[in-house]
């Protein structure tokens, strides 16, 4: 990989957690992401806290509400509500709590494996990632004409290595259709949930980037407010997030100062791992007169 091994987070590290008591877990940040956490960061490890409380049943669908933006100079706690204990299903809710207020909720319905009707979306016709530029790379290129605040955060590699497949220039308006090849730079063991928790980690990266192209701006345009509210993911098929994954997604709909986007997340080979959507806001804050 093209990022010095040396500064690469491990993700694993980073999203373990502690059990402080029956269903309930603390987990903490990296201190590399800004003012707040990232959301990914919470989803993953809201999963993983539901995951200590089930017993050989494999999560198909998670869906999550940002409520607060989390503060990363304090641990998270995770508080576990099991839910129900089914013959076939189990569902989990999960509250992320910090300041002594819910930061964070999710709901995970976990399944026994069982075999049933196969078929699946094509993958899009793309350039293999060993053909596009890695995008830290990219964005090492455009630091001397970013703010202090991201220079600072794209300065580093990131713990999800991503080549894109159209990218654009900060002020390009562009079709709401992004395909970006992701991967972890730091090696995941074989632990299946590990795979799927990591993944579901990545999912929250460029979706509400790809509902703003068709406006041409980015996160990074002067008076811009953007933020994830909620997201949802249906994971399909194991995945081996070592590898690279294809993450294809589209905005069908901008509106309310709101951004809709989905996406699918398929193997290289063109297996189709997951399923996402999140809606999140997107907005012009008036400058004070």
């Amino acid at each position: 990989m093209n990022a010095d091994e040396e500064e690469i987070e491990n993700l694993v590290e980073t999203l373990a957690l502690e059990p402080i008591e029956v269903n309930l877990f603390r987990g903490r940040t990296s201190g590399r992401d800004g003012p707040r956490i990232f959301g990914g960061h919470v989803i993953a490890q809201a999963l993983l806290a539901a995951y200590e409380t089930v017993e050989d049943r494999v999560c198909h669908s998670i869906h999550c509400y940002f409520i607060r933006p989390g503060d990363p100079s304090i641990p998270i706690l995770y508080d576990v509500d099991r839910s129900r204990d089914g013959s076939s299903f189990t569902t989990r809710r999960v509250r992320a709590i910090q300041h002594g207020h819910q930061i964070f909720n999710l709901a995970a319905s976990f399944q026994v494996p069982e075999v049933g009707f196969e078929h699946q979306s094509e993958m899009p016709q793309v350039p293999p990632p060993e053909n596009l530029p890695d995008g830290f790379a990219q964005f090492k290129a455009m630091l001397d004409k970013m703010p202090e605040e991201a220079r600072r955060m794209m300065g580093r590699p990131r713990p999800i290595e991503q080549r894109s497949a159209n990218p654009r220039r900060p002020d390009e308006k562009a079709p709401a259709i992004s395909n970006n090849w992701m991967r972890v730079r730091a090696p995941i063991p074989p632990d299946p949930k590990l795979h799927q928790a990591l993944l579901a980690y990545a999912s929250d990266m460029g979706l509400l980037e790809t509902s703003m192209r068709p406006h041409g701006v980015t996160w990074q345009t002067p008076g811009l407010q953007s933020a994830s509210l909620d997201h949802a993911v249906w994971f399909h098929r194991p995945a081996n997030f070592n590898n690279w994954h294809l993450y294809a997604q589209d905005g069908p709909s901008d509106s309310g100062a709101r951004g809709f986007v989905r996406g699918q997340v398929f193997s290289q080979e063109g297996v189709l791992i997951a399923s996402v959507a999140q809606e999140g806001l997107i907005r012009m804050r008036t400058p004070k007169t």
